[in-house]
């Protein structure tokens, strides 16, 4: 397994997923392999998995690590691509589908990637380096003030959204924001220290934002969520971890909506998000806001007891 990474979830989502011999299977966020090589070992080489991943770096780790799996199929794609990921898998239909929507930890770690405040890089954020898109540092750039704080507070839920907005026009009238250490100090500056968030570093939900404007995350997932049942094939199953909250909302409306009245395809199993236990995040403190949905073809409205 490669350094730093520890799959999340990991039990729990084999559990409800329950990958059997000769499935097929999709990984659409397979990030350094984790949950892919469990699943892989279950389908066998009868099944087919085919491992997706916006990240082509994080692709290739992937695709080392599963080498050894004649089931596996990688694409560098999004996971909302549904025509290029069913050509991976030949045309067929999934048996099941999942989706772990939370940065590697591998990303993270690599400051020339601009995902972490705690180490120095430029201001980058793209999943995949290579696609034209405007950069962390672009948008800082180019964004008045009231659109940086539109993105802090709708996408980071960031309650002193304005205040770093209008720190950052101040800053850039004199120097540009193109350093993460160099932001996160901004935020940190612009919030009040009483006001703080105890559990996690002031400057997490403004990086956390400008991740996902710059990957155009939540678009993504929300045409996942409105296609994925047409590609799934009877008694299919899907998994989404989230760590975000409106990620998760998402999810929820997405899964009751597609399992109410009469036209329901899907039965949810998950009543309640099913999260990490306490000896899960002590081992991996990243895993503590991840939070598990699943559902299955099925067309039956959700048992109210299920847990």
């Amino acid at each position: 397994m490669p350094a730093g990474h520890i799959p999340v979830l990991l039990q729990e989502t084999l559990r409800l997923l329950s990958p059997a011999p000769g499935e097929v299977f999709l990984d659409g966020t397979a990030g350094a392999g984790g949950h892919a090589e469990e699943i892989a070992r279950r389908i066998g080489p009868g099944g087919i998995l085919v491992c997706a991943d916006a990240d082509p770096g994080m692709l290739a780790i992937a695709a080392s690590r599963l080498q050894g799996f004649e089931c596996v199929r990688t694409a560098h794609a999004d996971f909302s691509d549904f025509e290029k990921l069913e050509g991976a898998a030949g045309g067929r239909m999934f048996d099941g589908m999942l989706l772990d929507l939370g940065i590697s930890s591998l990303q993270l770690d690599d400051p020339s990637r601009g995902f972490s405040f705690r180490e120095d890089g430029p201001l980058d954020m793209r999943r995949d380096p290579g696609a034209r898109v405007p950069t962390a540092r672009d948008i800082l750039r180019r964004a008045n003030e009231k659109e940086l704080a539109d993105i802090f507070y709708r996408f980071g839920e960031e309650r002193f959204s304005r205040r770093i907005a209008r720190a950052i026009a101040e800053l850039r009238k004199r120097d540009p924001v193109e350093r993460t250490l160099q932001l996160a100090e901004l935020v940190k500056r612009a919030i009040p220290r009483k006001a703080w968030p105890r559990d996690i570093h002031p400057a997490t939900r403004v990086f956390q934002a400008l991740r996902i404007a710059v990957n155009h995350e939540l678009a993504s997932l929300s045409a996942f969520l409105d296609g994925f049942a047409w590609h799934l094939a009877p008694g299919g199953r899907v998994a989404v971890i989230s760590f975000h909250s409106l990620e998760d909302r998402m999810v929820k409306v997405a899964f009751r909506g597609q399992s109410a009245g009469e036209n329901a395809v899907l039965e949810v199993l998950t009543r309640k998000p099913v999260v990490p236990g306490a000896e899960e995040i002590h081992a991996n403190p990243r895993a503590r806001s991840a939070k598990l949905r699943a559902a299955r073809i099925g067309g039956q409205k959700e048992d109210p007891c299920r847990e």
